[in-house]
């Protein structure tokens, strides 16, 4: 019979390749604690804690797949982000801490959050985990949540209903605003407000677009770079903004004046974003750093259409 020592030992050897030894250690925590429904307090604990056969073979199996380079959060299927489950996959990307960081600003900046009501859109949703936490946060206001990808949109309505919110969930392309395809499903966002007769503009718009240049992706873990959607990562080396561009333009023309728009940005761009901001009317310009110390986010006010 294995113990949590000789499991722990097992996942050491086996992915010492793959990842640091506090990492390691960190995916055998969760392993364990999945199987056997036991708490990483008491495994680390009790390491001579004897295993019984279903959850060793079980919690193997894990960490064969683990080998391969998948994310734990794909093999289990489901992750935790600002205190709520959602259900995750490869038509989705993980939820990362700093995108938690995100969603605290735009509710802090809300201010009397049970009092306030207005719209928010989410601009590129994927497990809807930015939309569905500022629902469950901010329950006056209504929200809506674009993504390109059907199949990322069906997981986004399964997170919403799994943590018992509404969210309006629309398949459109941002890149796409004028819609002329007459073979494509996709329809753009402009042309989804105009089909609802929804004329009421936006209070805050926020989008965690495509933001990792190819020399950036030489940089990442195999985890990521063979794991996750590239379409929800990855950006033309000769064109890292175009996200930004695209989602600046629609905001000024859907944002109410005085209204906020918040991005979550590649460190190395932030200069670059603030400009284009800048120049498309917004105001009281604002980056912030993540929890790591390097610039993450940015918040902007539109100042209205200049007459």
């Amino acid at each position: 019979m294995e113990t949590v020592k000789d499991v722990a030992a097992a996942f050491r050897k086996e992915l010492s390749g793959l990842y640091n030894a506090k990492e390691i250690d960190s995916l055998c925590m969760i392993a364990i604690s999945e199987i056997t429904g036991t708490s990483s307090a008491k495994i680390k604990a009790f390491p001579e804690l004897e295993l019984p056969v279903d959850h060793l073979s079980a919690i193997h199996s894990i960490l064969n797949e683990l080998k391969t380079g998948k994310p734990i959060q794909y093999i289990l299927g489901h992750t935790e982000f600002y205190g709520l489950t959602f259900k995750v996959n490869p038509s989705v990307l993980i939820p990362r801490p700093e995108t938690e960081e995100l969603v605290e600003w735009i509710i802090s900046s809300v201010g009397s959050r049970q009092l306030a009501i207005g719209n928010i859109l989410d601009i590129g949703t994927g497990s809807g985990c930015i939309a569905i936490c500022l629902k469950r946060n901010l329950p006056g206001f209504s929200v809506s949540a674009i993504d390109i990808s059907s199949e990322a949109l069906q997981t986004a309505k399964e997170n919403a209903e799994l943590n018992d919110v509404r969210v309006d969930f629309i398949h459109a392309d941002i890149l796409n605003e004028k819609f002329d395809s007459e073979n494509s499903k996709r329809r753009s966002p402009l042309e989804y407000l105009e089909r609802t007769n929804n004329s009421e503009k936006f209070e805050i718009i926020v989008s965690n677009p495509p933001y990792v240049t190819m020399d950036d992706k030489r940089q990442m873990h195999q985890n990521v770079t063979e794991f996750e959607p590239h379409t929800a990562l990855f950006v033309p080396e000769n064109d890292p903004l175009i996200f930004y561009k695209a989602i600046t333009d629609f905001a000024s023309k859907n944002l109410e004046a005085g209204g906020l728009l918040f991005f979550e940005i590649n460190d190395s761009h932030g200069k670059q974003i603030a400009d284009l901001l800048t120049i498309k009317s917004f105001k009281n310009i604002e980056l912030r750093k993540d929890m790591s110390g390097r610039d993450r986010m940015v918040k902007a006010n539109y100042a209205g259409e200049t007459k």
